[in-house]
């Protein structure tokens, strides 16, 4: 399980100014993704992330990415995608230590009080499912198919912290 991250903590968006954490949460959950641009692993599940983050754009929760890259990196990485979502760069990795994540890619659900009830490391069909019927409960929204006809099998995550 993640630890919740400072309420302090800057997260700048691709196409925006940076904000304490806190301001992210004032209004709504943050549903992220977090993603290492330079490793097979994030890349090989980037169309289930795109499936289950479209799943929730309309429920009170902000779907985000968090890569763990420069600016440029990261739109070279999510191409069209980082338009399409919320996307945060942490190019030194400052979120991903916070939380204590040891795997990338990961599945964390960050609540608007800044606790952490749930996330999942590497991919495993079971444990993002956990993570995401948990996100349906908590904003009272449709959950997304996990696994789903062209996901990519199980395997473990990269070293989050390299």
């Amino acid at each position: 399980m993640a630890n919740a991250p400072s309420l302090d903590t800057s997260l700048k968006p691709l196409n925006g100014e940076a904000r304490p954490l806190r301001e992210w949460l004032m209004t709504f959950h943050l549903t992220s993704i977090v993603i290492d641009p330079y490793t097979n692993e994030s890349a090989w599940i980037l169309k289930t992330a795109e499936r289950i983050m479209h799943q929730f754009a309309g429920a009170a929760t902000r779907v985000n990415f968090v890569v763990t890259a420069s600016e440029a990196d990261t739109k070279k990485f999510l191409g069209p995608l980082a338009d399409r979502f919320l996307t945060f760069a942490d190019p030194d990795r400052v979120l991903v230590k916070q939380l204590g994540l040891t795997e990338l890619p990961a599945f964390v659900f960050i609540q608007s009080d800044g606790t952490v009830p749930q996330s999942a490391e590497g991919w495993s069909p079971a444990s993002w499912r956990k993570v995401s019927d948990y996100i349906a409960d908590t904003v009272k929204w449709s959950r997304p198919l996990i696994p789903a006809a062209g996901d990519p099998g199980t395997f473990k995550g990269s070293p989050a912290l390299v």
